[in-house]
């Protein structure tokens, strides 16, 4: 496409590139942050330090995974610094988006690694056996949330021979749930909803409390239990309190996908594998991490179909194929979504909304 491409040194090392590779594709190797002060754009897996963004000239570009809802010091720094951020959480789930979607992507990673890192603490098969010794009965598995994280986690629970049950407060995926092979827990309580991102809308206190008490025997029988539920720029809901822990058998597994941010499951820490009352708490976190090679490929093909889609909208006869056709068009039903800062200022309208409600 004609972009020059600047590479920090040792970057792709943990996924198994080497500097050389990205020297035989054309890249240019960077030692430390040299390659930030004349980047026209700027590509981060997480989100810039306070250090690079003191060395971002103004009007540069960035593309990462920001945080913006829970980070609202670092974008204001961003917004101060005059530098276009493109936060790639904020990127909306819709047909034409979908190549770019990097989140969706890595919670498909998410749903399989979680569902082999909780196979891997069970002390015991998940599939059916026949033995000489008798008939050993497949595991249960209970997914809560069927986004894409979860219906990724039913599907590798399924191919490894479990019974798998699961549960959304969105009745509209129980189809996609059925078509897995495994069965959908209805519980009835009331009206539900999901937002245009296509999270689950945040439940009344009644409603919570009405699906703690449907789902507490589904988790008491279940050798593991995968949540899932996060709610779009707010803390996950608590669906496991450690009253129904207690119910669950010695030896029995919970991953929380939510641990980080704040949890689905009391007790859980984020980072860490705990026991509470003799079950395994599972709250890892950086999910995609336990399989970088293909999280790599997979953000990368993301961000350039980003980087692809905007720069040849904009081209001319008189333009060249440099950044500066990259512009930031916040009339796009993409990038006026996911664009957060832009000349000097916080522009998404949605985030600066959630900042008023907390101050």
């Amino acid at each position: 496409m004609g972009f020059d491409v600047i590479v920090q040194a040792g970057a792709g090392l943990r996924s198994g590139y080497a500097d050389q590779d990205y020297q035989d594709e054309g890249a240019i190797i960077g030692e430390g942050l040299e390659g930030i002060k004349d980047a026209d754009l700027v590509l981060f897996v997480g989100s810039p330090s306070q250090q690079h963004i003191s060395l971002m000239k103004r009007g540069a570009i960035i593309i990462g995974h920001i945080n913006p809802f829970f980070e609202k010091a670092k974008v204001r720094a961003l917004a101060k610094a005059d530098v276009s951020t493109l936060s790639i959480e904020m990127i909306p789930r819709s047909s034409r988006a979908q190549k770019m979607d990097a989140l969706s992507s890595q919670a498909s990673l998410a749903g399989y690694v979680m569902m082999i890192e909780a196979a891997a603490a069970l002390p015991r098969i998940l599939p059916m056996m026949m033995t000489p010794s008798g008939t050993i009965k497949p595991a249960k598995v209970f997914v809560i949330g069927a986004g894409v994280a979860g219906l990724q986690a039913i599907a590798t629970a399924k191919r490894m021979g479990a019974n798998v049950l699961a549960y959304d407060t969105r009745s509209v995926v129980a189809e996609q749930v059925e078509s897995l092979g495994a069965k959908f827990l209805y519980i009835d309580i009331g009206a539900t909803g999901q937002s245009q991102n296509g999270y689950a809308l945040a439940l009344s206190d009644e409603q919570k409390q009405l699906q703690l008490d449907a789902q507490q025997q589904a988790i008491a029988e279940a050798d593991i239990v995968i949540t899932t539920a996060q709610l779009f720029g707010r803390r996950p809901p608590l669906l496991i309190p450690k009253a129904t822990i207690a119910l669950m058998k010695p030896g029995s597994v919970i991953v929380d996908m939510a641990a980080e941010s704040g949890g689905n499951v009391e007790g859980s820490i984020a980072g860490k594998t705990i026991e509470v009352n003799q079950v395994t708490v599972i709250g890892s976190g950086k999910w995609s991490q336990h399989v970088v090679k293909d999280a790599t490929e997979m953000y990368a093909n993301n961000c350039f179909h980003l980087i692809d889609e905007f720069s040849r909208s904009h081209k001319s006869e008189k333009s060249t194929n440099s950044i500066a056709s990259l512009a930031v068009d916040l009339e796009d039903e993409i990038l006026s979504q996911c664009i957060i800062t832009h000349q000097g200022q916080v522009c998404n309208e949605q985030l600066l909304k959630h900042y008023e409600g907390i101050k």
